[in-house]
């Protein structure tokens, strides 16, 4: 078995909010399935390798279990099972990633279970579409869509990226079980 490695993401001081669409946007890419999602850089206090989760007992589906994390529990949401999404990765468990939570999203010490985290970027606030989370008015939990510019054989195109609320998705688990 490879030694566990981590990256520390969080080296850069959070800006203050002032209720305007900000300027820039400073997130961690993820994969799930075949599409790209983000978060704030701020959520997230470390990215490490999947380690074995211990399943517990009576909790809701999408709670995986837990890790022991240099000594201290930390319970493992499937973010796949937490957004609905069913399409199997190609890559094994074995190869995902666990994006472990600032301290102040929940309770307990708290981590997603991701198929693979890409890179930690920057987008200005015109590369986001904040109109497309509108789609529903129900619990999407979607802050909005980035549009990345990428070239595909000679031709530039969007990729789009979906900018997820973890806090929102996360608020419920905050309650007894």
């Amino acid at each position: 078995m490879t030694a566990k490695t981590s990256v520390p993401v969080d080296t850069v001081k959070k800006p203050a909010g002032s209720g305007k669409m900000p300027d820039s946007i400073q997130i961690v890419e993820f994969v799930l399935g075949d599409e790209h999602f983000a978060i704030d850089l701020f959520d997230v206090k470390e990215v490490v390798e999947y380690t074995t989760i211990t399943r517990l007992p009576n909790v809701p589906a999408y709670v995986r279990g837990i890790i022991d994390l240099r000594g201290e529990i930390t319970t493992i949401i499937d973010l796949k099972h937490r957004l609905n999404i069913i399409e199997e990765s190609a890559v094994p468990v074995e190869s995902s990633r666990i994006i472990v939570l600032d301290d102040t999203l929940a309770r307990s010490k708290t981590g997603i279970l991701v198929d693979d985290v890409t890179s930690v970027s920057t987008f200005e606030g015109n590369q986001v579409d904040y109109t497309s989370a509108s789609v529903s008015r129900d619990e999407t939990s979607i802050l909005g869509i980035i549009k990345r510019r990428v070239r595909v054989r000679d031709k530039e195109t969007n990729e789009l990226i979906i900018w997820i609320d973890i806090r929102q998705l996360l608020g419920d688990i905050d309650a007894p079980v």
